[in-house]
């Protein structure tokens, strides 16, 4: 019987990376980062892509596979991901799912709606409607066409209303009539199993995320956004640059706050990004929780997947 894919989920600064190097120890796998912001050229320390020491441990794939001015989308990682378990598994590996980007892990099993696409052009104006007027502006625009959306939606989340409102603009159809569509299956038989690091206590979570935002800063965060920055053909409409942590680091260069308050920003805006993803695993029964707070959280992690997985060498 093929062993199932696991996915070691959970929130930023859960300590994923361990744990992953934990599971390299005893079994040969190959990782396939589970991201979307470690996908991206350029953007290293901001978004605690691996280092070049545990890459080389073992294979990580979706890595470094889009410039900043381009897109990725959740079909497009449902296809990638479904194509590199098939190839890990014929050449007798193991796949890992490793990351915080659940909606990438919802595509992969569940298969998606059949969303339009994205435009820059709109995605561009929305940006500039919401500069000017905020977004909470934006969120009550979203509730005169498409009220079952917005009830979800924070009235700050600037990504999720873009998305709201690019696709009604495009479309004349709001989010929730194309969500309340057929889902088609996947296409893929993979059986998952969903390991999920969380915190027992959220504000020891909220330390760690303050931490390590500052030893970022300290290793030239600064710097990494001003490369970015720099650049032309980049822009606040852009997935990229709306990245936590880089958006906030922008605005500073753009003159709008001081570093102090981009800093305080962006660590503020980390943790409401702790809170939707635990949100979103609590939802999920199944899951197996580890506490990502215990000192020995990486070994439960070990000891989980051996239930899954067949005995390491």
């Amino acid at each position: 019987m093929t062993a199932p894919v696991i996915c070691l989920a959970g929130p930023t600064a859960a300590g994923k990376s361990a744990a992953t190097l934990a599971l390299a120890e005893r079994w040969p796998i190959e990782v396939i980062v589970m991201d979307s912001a470690t996908l991206y050229r350029g953007m290293d320390i901001g978004t605690a892509k691996p280092s070049k020491a545990e890459q080389a441990r073992m294979p990580h794939h979706l890595l470094d596979i889009r410039d900043p001015a381009e897109s990725y989308s959740a079909a497009e990682f449902q296809r990638d991901a479904s194509q590199l378990i098939a190839r890990i598994r014929a050449r007798g590996k193991l796949p890992l799912l490793c990351g915080g980007t659940l909606l990438y892990y919802k595509a992969l099993r569940e298969g998606l709606n059949a969303l339009p696409g994205a435009n820059a052009g709109i995605r561009a104006d929305i940006d500039r409607e919401a500069q000017a007027s905020g977004w909470p502006a934006l969120h009550r625009q979203l509730s005169a066409f498409d009220p079952a959306t917005a009830a979800r939606l924070a009235p700050n989340d600037s990504q999720r209303l873009q998305r709201a409102i690019e696709i009604y603009r495009i479309s004349g159809r709001p989010m929730s009539a194309w969500l309340a569509d057929k889902r088609p299956e996947p296409e893929n038989s993979v059986q998952f199993v969903t390991l999920s690091l969380e915190p027992t206590d959220r504000l020891a979570l909220h330390a760690r995320i303050a931490a390590r935002y500052q030893s970022m800063i300290q290793k030239g965060l600064l710097d990494e956004v001003a490369a970015l920055h720099a650049r032309p053909d980049l822009h606040t409409g852009l997935p990229s640059v709306r990245c936590v942590g880089y958006r906030q680091l922008w605005d500073h260069l753009d003159g709008r706050i001081s570093l102090e308050q981009a800093i305080e920003q962006a660590i503020a805006a980390t943790r409401q990004l702790a809170k939707r993803q635990l949100t979103w695993l609590r939802a999920q029964p199944e899951r197996q929780v580890i506490d990502c707070l215990a000192p020995d959280a990486a070994e439960q992690v070990v000891r989980h997947a051996a239930k899954a997985w067949p005995a390491g060498s």
